[in-house]
């Protein structure tokens, strides 16, 4: 009877666990329809649309970087012509698509509404679930204005004719991220700039700073050390560690001033582009510079008064760790 009893119990496992495969394989991501929407283009909205490239470092994955220079500046005639990333930590081939307008091998085909689509709630052209290394889960918050300024600086963009192989993400993973899309609902605002708490929460969200600037779980980002730092990026000799940028006073930005806080961006357009220097301090680092320094004052202003409403955590870091000085 024992054994009959344990029999179905093991039965009983394996059918579910078939069941949650076949879920699994089969569930369709969340999508809508792309809209049927033609960007309206004008010299204010590209310009807008330029920013918001920056902004949120669409360069960073969608362009190739010229390592052997300060702030890895993107070669000329390479701007989002998309790339390989060789990170062998990633779950499969992560290719970054291009998104210039050759019609054969970047976006030259997409309507805007399918662009729109893409960039909010990561769904490609075809269907197929973009990898969430593209910040779209952030990217949903983007206004309605900004990402269709987004889409008018991309149109204006040069085609660049570069041949990539389709990303092709591994067993589980390629099954587990189909939960991570979702339809954007309804009319999305741009904060009031005059609200310079909300408009700084705002620029953070879409410039993804808190998947940077904090530790990684478990099961993704540790939520309970928002912004504290730590988070380790590099391979081999090449190390950075995510800086605190929580208003704690010993270990954070607590008591910085503004006027630190801004030239800790400015300054990068000193050297930006120039061959690097091993004995540098910062002779290796994934904070894009060369697009953050040319963020306005008062927009960093505003990202600095949302940094400092956050709650202040001690977690004392060293971006560059002694175990790597003078080996790069």
């Amino acid at each position: 009877m024992w054994k009959k009893v344990t029999g179905y119990g093991v039965l009983a496992v394996v059918l579910a666990g078939l069941l949650g495969f076949a879920y699994l394989y089969f569930r369709k991501p969340a999508m809508a329809a792309a809209s049927g929407i033609k960007v309206e283009s004008s010299e204010a909205r590209i310009a807008r649309g330029k920013y918001i490239f920056a902004a949120a470092d669409c360069d960073g994955c969608h362009s190739e970087h010229d390592e052997t220079r300060y702030d890895s500046p993107v070669p000329n005639g390479k701007r989002a012509a998309g790339r390989l990333f060789p990170d062998p930590a990633l779950p499969g081939r992560v290719v970054a698509s291009n998104l210039t307008p050759d019609r054969e091998t970047g976006i030259g085909q997409w309507t805007d509404g399918e662009k729109i689509r893409a960039i909010r709630e990561g769904i490609g052209r075809d269907g197929r679930v973009l990898f969430p290394l593209m910040p779209y889960t952030n990217f949903r918050y983007m206004s309605d204005e900004d990402v269709q300024s987004l889409v008018a600086y991309l149109n204006t963009l040069l085609p660049v004719h570069n041949v990539l192989p389709p990303t092709k993400i591994d067993f589980p993973v390629s099954m587990l991220i189909k939960g991570a899309p979702s339809p954007v609902e309804g009319e999305v605002k741009t904060p009031d700039r005059s609200n310079k708490q909300l408009y700084g929460e705002y620029l953070v969200v879409i410039g993804s700073c808190e998947t940077c600037h904090t530790q990684m779980g478990r099961a993704g980002i540790d939520t309970s050390k928002r912004f504290a730092g730590g988070r380790r990026f590099g391979a081999g000799q090449m190390l950075v560690v995510s800086a605190n940028i929580t208003p704690d006073r010993q270990t954070g930005i607590g008591d910085w001033t503004l006027e630190r806080f801004q030239q800790r961006f400015y300054k990068h357009k000193e050297h930006s582009g120039k061959e690097r220097v091993n004995t540098d301090p910062e002779k290796f680092t994934v904070m894009p510079w060369e697009n953050l320094s040319q963020l306005p004052p008062e927009d960093l202003e505003a990202i600095f008064i949302y940094l400092q409403s956050r709650p202040a955590i001690e977690n004392k870091v060293d971006s560059h760790p002694v175990e790597t000085a003078g080996k790069t």
